[in-house]
């Protein structure tokens, strides 16, 4: 499973075809033969949205949807130590009839003003509503991407410096998000890193194995 944020990494795509890929509404990832799942926190994030025009001490549709939402990131909690067999067995059994209660209760969408916040909290879901179920599918996709989000977030805050507006500039942007957010998590300093790699670059070694995140030891 292969998942992606930013629309500048689209040029994946051409190579998910057959696979799962977790995206946001981006347009563009629907011209792929993959199977897309969505963020579950972008739809309860509208709603949210929706619940804060209602007015203090005021409850309506946003309340229920938020609850209903609540219930299924409940689950994926107590999912949390499960193998993926364990959590499709369980999304099957519990969240599926959670979701399938949260599509109903939108039959009346229609009669919401589109240009409401909870207007386009509706029509967001209904839009996305094929991805945001696809989790269900597969024990392996998460109900949202919050880590890789966190993770590109401070790449996406610079991302005028990198070159990301061709594809050859996307992929070089796609393959340094990945090699130091790897070295992150293996909790190398990703500077002393980074120089490491660049000292040995310039040796022009024969191979580049030992310079990857998970073989390279801190210097």
């Amino acid at each position: 499973i292969i998942t992606i944020h930013e629309p500048q990494l689209a040029w994946l795509i051409t190579l998910m075809a057959k696979r799962y890929l977790q995206v946001d509404g981006y347009a563009a990832y629907s011209k792929t033969d993959a199977i897309l799942a969505g963020y579950k926190a972008h739809a309860r994030r509208k709603f949210i949205d929706a619940k804060t025009v209602q007015g203090k001490n005021k409850t309506g549709k946003a309340d229920v949807a938020l609850s209903i939402t609540g219930n299924t990131y409940d689950i994926e909690a107590s999912l949390k130590n499960k193998t993926d067999v364990e959590k499709h067995q369980v999304r099957q059994e519990k969240s599926k009839a959670i979701i399938f209660k949260h599509i109903i209760g939108y039959d009346n969408k229609d009669k919401v003003p589109p240009k409401t916040k909870l207007g386009e909290a509706l029509t967001y879901w209904s839009n996305q509503e094929h991805k945001l179920i696809t989790y269900l599918k597969d024990g392996r996709i998460n109900i949202d991407n919050h880590r890789a989000e966190r993770a590109v977030k401070s790449f996406v805050m610079v991302e005028k410096l990198v070159v990301s507006n061709t594809a050859r500039g996307s992929k070089a942007s796609a393959v340094l998000y990945s090699i130091i957010e790897t070295a992150k998590a293996k909790g190398l300093l990703v500077d002393n890193y980074l120089q490491t790699c660049l000292d040995e670059l310039a040796n022009k070694p024969k191979s580049l194995a030992h310079l990857l995140p998970w073989n390279a030891k801190q210097g």
